[in-house]
């Protein structure tokens, strides 16, 4: 982006400071639901190797994801119900002798693989939708609590998960304790409040993580910005918080900004924004317009270190999901065979994936009436400004950096991702 003496201008102005610094980032990118596995690994090898290659790949026009979410078990966007221990009904296994990836070998493990031969340092994290059946209160995937009883065999479960994953070559580099413990209605789903997950992070997950020399961070919540009470209590409690690295948010309720309160009463913890879905059949500019702003701007300007959309990949009826599961959940991919159709999260993420590469820091920029923006200073020494236009109009602005400026135009509603 060329830059020249500044100007006397009417037009808005970015000021960019880079002396100014706030988090670095992880990465951008989505869940690679069992869904999506199972869609990628049903494309023929040549159309799937150029698919992962366009997603995860810095090169040409690829658009560089650089985090994955994936399930710890299913998910609602697999096609069925599973733990990594289910039994007999009556039968039990405190000591994860039965523990098997299996359910994840078809389909989830080899498309992993694949894309970690693209991008080796890819961080992933782990998210259990719910624990093995066996070990909660109603016997059943949906809803129900986890029993005290098994509070210990329950971290094992994830000791076991991590090393597991370890042991294909996949590096699990954090894990939520629950994916939205507040929604018991999903399938599959578990209830956990928050004194029960502070109890459970305190006395068993922790000093099981530690006794077993595991680097996986814990990341607390994981679930809607209306409840920052939730992960503050437990950050609140000193025995949890010493195993804890930060708190995962989704925006299905509540405000963006809030991740910042949850910062400031913990400034030593970190904040992530790990979902937010689009549903079908979706509306590409309002849909672009929403998530740039709140999520892409939004999220990284209060703190978080990165962020995810939903679903990777779905088929155009949205499937599979489980009985009772998101019927509705678009993909940022749809793929019918060989062919991708690609939606808006695929755009959205890649305003910021490509270009904010892991180890880039947010910078100070100021925002300019109707010109959400952010900032970052990446690793190779670029600065990069996304900026949306909020408005109807097409609206000219200038960017300044160490007095200099440049000069650009956005059209109504349009993003535009600037380098320097």
């Amino acid at each position: 982006m060329p830059f020249g003496k500044p100007e006397q201008t009417q037009d808005a102005v970015i000021v960019v400071e880079d002396t100014q610094t706030y988090q670095t980032i992880d990465g951008f990118g989505y869940t690679l639901t069992g869904g999506s596995a199972y869609h990628l690994h049903n494309m023929g090898a040549t159309a799937r190797a150029a698919l992962l290659k366009e997603l995860f790949s810095t090169e040409g026009n690829s658009i560089g994801v650089s985090y994955l979410r994936v399930s710890i078990g299913a998910s609602d966007l697999d096609e069925t119900v599973f733990s990594y221990n289910d039994l007999p009904e009556g039968q039990t296994d405190p000591n994860m002798e039965r523990f098997s990836l299996e359910p994840d070998r078809q389909f989830l493990l080899p498309v992993l693989k694949e894309i970690l031969t693209i991008n080796p340092n890819i961080k992933i994290l782990g998210s259990p939708w719910s624990p093995p059946t066996w070990m909660k209160t109603n016997g059943n995937s949906k809803g129900g609590s986890l029993k005290p009883v098994w509070y210990g065999a329950y971290a094992k479960y994830f000791v076991k998960y991590i090393q597991a994953m370890a042991a294909e070559g996949i590096i699990i580099d954090a894990i939520t304790v629950q994916n939205e413990p507040l929604h018991p209605g999903n399938n599959p789903s578990l209830l956990m409040l928050p004194q029960d997950q502070a109890n459970f992070v305190k006395n068993h997950l922790g000093p099981v993580f530690k006794a077993a020399n595991l680097n996986t961070k814990i990341l607390i919540y994981d679930h809607n910005l209306d409840r920052p009470d939730y992960p503050i209590s437990i950050l609140n409690d000193p025995e949890a918080k010493q195993y804890i690295d930060g708190s995962a948010f989704h925006l299905y309720g509540g405000k963006i900004e809030t991740m910042s309160e949850v910062h400031n009463a913990h400034p030593d913890k970190n904040v992530y924004f790990t979902e937010q879905w689009i549903g079908a059949p979706g509306n590409f500019p309002e849909d672009l317009k929403w998530h740039v702003r709140e999520l892409i701007i939004g999220a990284p300007r209060n703190w978080a270190r990165n962020v995810l959309e939903w679903n990777l990949a779905a088929d155009p009826e949205q499937k599979p999901f489980t009985p009772g599961g998101c019927n509705q959940c678009l993909g940022a991919l749809t793929i019918s065979g060989d062919q991708v159709d690609r939606n808006p999260a695929y755009y959205i993420i890649a305003h910021a994936a490509k270009f904010v590469r892991p180890g880039s820091v947010r910078i100070a920029s100021n925002t300019p009436e109707g010109l959400p923006n952010v900032a970052f200073l990446t690793p190779a020494g670029q600065h990069v400004v996304i900026v949306l236009n909020n408005g109807g109009s097409s609206q000219s602005f200038h960017i300044r950096h160490q007095g200099k400026t440049a000069v650009a135009t956005l059209q109504g509603g349009a993003v535009g991702t600037y380098v320097w």
